[in-house]
């Protein structure tokens, strides 16, 4: 009786390890051969649970606008007030800030924008020259120039309404120097683009 006990229990640990070798063999041959056509659907929900990353989605504009913005700031904050010890006259500071802000603009910042642009090219329209070429350096520069001129002027404007109100002035600081070069940016580009939109209307007219 206990031979008897002893065989049944060789079969079943047989038979057992028999069904665990088809379970994992099936298995196996199941992910080499599964495809699109074979392979069960699942819900993007599903997905989105197995999915690493942040929960707060950013949108591609917003981070375009920040990247602008951060580069703007960090220029004027290296360069115009880095060197405010160094350099003593407004006009040499300022001629400094302004090819600092267009070799930045055309060697990093138009390049981030290009690299987390989603699809590529989307984040063309944030460029005054988006086409990366020879004479882009040299075009950046000239329009970081006229950009920084806008600026300028502006701080006076602002600084004489102030002085006139009296109140006190406003200092050039990485954040609000930031914000306008960033206003003056866009309203160029803007201006760009609606240039070219009547021009294209003009052509197809003709």
């Amino acid at each position: 009786m206990a031979r008897k006990n002893k065989n049944q229990q060789a079969q079943e640990e047989r038979k057992t390890a028999q069904d665990y070798y088809k379970l994992h063999s099936g298995a196996v041959n199941d992910l080499v051969t599964a495809n699109e056509e074979n392979s069960p659907v699942v819900s993007e929900a599903e997905l989105r649970k197995y999915r690493s990353g942040p929960k707060i989605k950013i949108s591609e504009t917003v981070k375009a606008l920040l990247v602008k913005y951060w580069f703007n700031g960090s220029v004027c904050f290296f360069f115009f007030l880095g060197l405010g010890n160094y350099l003593r006259d407004l006009l040499d500071q300022l001629l400094v800030l302004g090819m600092a802000m267009g070799i930045i603009t055309d060697i990093l910042v138009n390049n981030v924008l290009r690299f987390i642009a989603k699809p590529e090219g989307a984040n063309d329209r944030w460029m005054m020259v988006p086409k990366k070429q020879l004479s882009s350096l040299f075009l950046n520069i000239l329009y970081a120039f006229v950009v920084l001129f806008f600026v300028y002027m502006f701080y006076n404007l602002v600084n004489s309404i102030l002085q006139s109100a009296g109140g006190s002035i406003l200092s050039v600081e990485p954040l609000l120097f930031g914000l306008f070069y960033l206003g003056f940016d866009l309203l160029f580009i803007s201006m760009k683009k609606l240039m070219m939109r009547i021009i294209d209307d003009a052509k197809k007219k003709v």
